[in-house]
This record gives structure tokens, sequence and C-alpha cells, in this order.
């Protein structure tokens, strides 16, 4: 029986792999900026506006139902939503290329409970152009885009970015 030696491209690959797999989870950025109005159609027809949200602070996820790193931090970011709604939290989640129809159908499938709704001109003014998914912002109570995640969002750094923002809007 001859015994198998890998080559040099398959470590390769399989290092590739692995850092992909494994890399870390995101880049956070201080953004501290207004964000222009916005709207967007929710997956179940309801029109859904920047101002509608004022008071709340806000994660607006951008995503795809291909890209893996999404489906793997959506479980995590319904149940920080989930935990910190009463709060006065709230997730809308913007897909930057599937139609109303596949985002509803996906997130019931999932059985995730927080606003999804297709991309379009006046979110890219809002938030620019996101072409690399996952990409997160979390807006403040006053409208204010606070950070923005560049990667894959985790418990532990939802609450660390979010918390002292629900903080501040309970103070007077």
């Amino acid at each position: 029986m001859k015994k198998w030696t890998p080559s040099p491209l398959t470590l390769i690959l399989l290092g590739l792999i692995a850092w992909l797999w494994f890399r870390p989870p995101a880049e956070v950025s201080e953004e501290n900026r207004p964000a222009s109005a916005w709207a967007v159609t929710l997956s179940d027809g309801r029109v859904l506006s920047s101002d509608s949200l004022r008071g709340k602070v806000v994660l607006v996820n951008f995503w795809a139902t291909w890209c893996p790193y999404c489906r793997k931090e959506k479980p995590v970011i319904d149940a920080f939503w989930q935990d910190y709604r009463d709060r006065g939290f709230e997730v809308i989640s913007i897909s930057i290329d599937d139609p109303a129809e596949k985002i509803a159908a996906w997130m019931q499938d999932k059985d995730y409970a927080f606003m999804a709704a297709p991309t379009n001109a006046s979110v890219t003014a809002a938030f620019g152009n996101v072409a690399s998914v996952p990409t997160s912002f979390i807006v403040d109570t006053e409208g204010r885009i606070r950070h923005k995640i560049a990667g894959q969002v985790h418990y532990p750094r939802l609450k660390k970015l979010v918390a002292p923002l629900l903080a501040e809007a309970k103070q007077p």
C-alpha cells in the first residue's frame, strides 16, 4: 500500500481553506457620521424608513443568501436581537442581490423573525456601495452611523458595541 504525500499545492489549498474558515471575525471601525434618509420594502411588503427607527439602536446588516459567513452570523444576530429588542434594539438585514421573494423564503426557512429587505438606491446613498458581505453598521438612536463591522459579527462584539448605545439612550 502506497503512502499518500500531499503536494505543496494541496497543502496551500488546505491552508487557505482553514484561514478562510477560521479567519478573524471582523474589523470594526468608528464612523460617527450621519446617514441620509433611506427606506426599504421589507420581504412582507411593508415599507420601513430610517425615520421609523429613530429612538432605537439599529444593526443594519448587509448579506447574501449564498455567503457562508452571512449564514454563520445569522443565528448570532437573531439571538442578540431576541435578547435586546425589548431594550430598544432593532435589526434590518439588507440583501445585496436577492429579490424580496427569495429573502422571505430564506428567512422563513431559517425561522428568523427580524426584518429583511433587498437593497436599493436610498440604502446605497446612506451606507455606501457595500460589495463585501457580511458588512454591518450600527446606527444610534439619533440616526448616526456609529460603527462599521466589516466581516462576521459575534455576540460578545455586538454586546460591546450596542450596550453602551442603549445605555446612552436611557439617560435623560
